[in-house]
């Protein structure tokens, strides 16, 4: 009677560990720009307590890095029978089920970091834009292998609609 998913079937698939470098310095960049304006709003905008919110940034950074190899290991995808299931999150967590009929573009997307690693994302999109799911940090191969998979899994499950 129940209408779970079973998410113990199947072998997941983890990004690569190199995605801890890209969150690392995605998390330092962020907190450098946030760190700076704060700075700037306590030393020339005259806030009071701009040096507050400076030590705000500063520990919600260094927590954000304290996570960030444990937020990219939360980060998986499993091939089923007819669809794809990604989760990711540590608390919070966000399981999605896309089915191959539904896919209407895969896109592969490399940022400057992800480039210099090797890594690409992988982003699918469906007509329901709540949808949409992006699996970061495969390695490049990967990214185009598991794309040319899903569009001929694709074309397959729409041939019979």
């Amino acid at each position: 009677m129940s209408d779970r998913i079973d998410l113990d079937v199947g072998e997941w698939r983890r990004v690569s560990p190199k995605y801890v470098l890209v969150v690392i310095a995605s998390t330092v960049l962020t907190g450098l720009v946030l760190s700076a304006a704060s700075l700037f709003l306590w030393l020339v905008g005259g806030w009071s307590f701009g040096w507050l919110l400076l030590a705000v940034v500063v520990v919600v950074s260094v927590i954000a890095l304290v996570i960030a190899p444990r937020r990219a290991r939360s980060i998986g995808y499993l091939l089923r029978e007819d669809d794809l299931l990604f989760r990711r999150g540590i608390m919070f967590q966000r399981f999605v089920s896309v089915p191959y009929g539904r896919m209407q573009l895969i896109d592969i997307n490399r940022g400057p970091v992800s480039r210099l690693l090797g890594l690409a994302d992988l982003k699918f999109v469906t007509a329901a834009a709540s949808t949409g799911v992006m699996v970061p940090g495969l390695p490049e191969a990967d990214a185009a292998e598991l794309r040319d998979r899903l569009v001929e899994l694709a074309e397959s499950r729409r041939a019979g609609l």
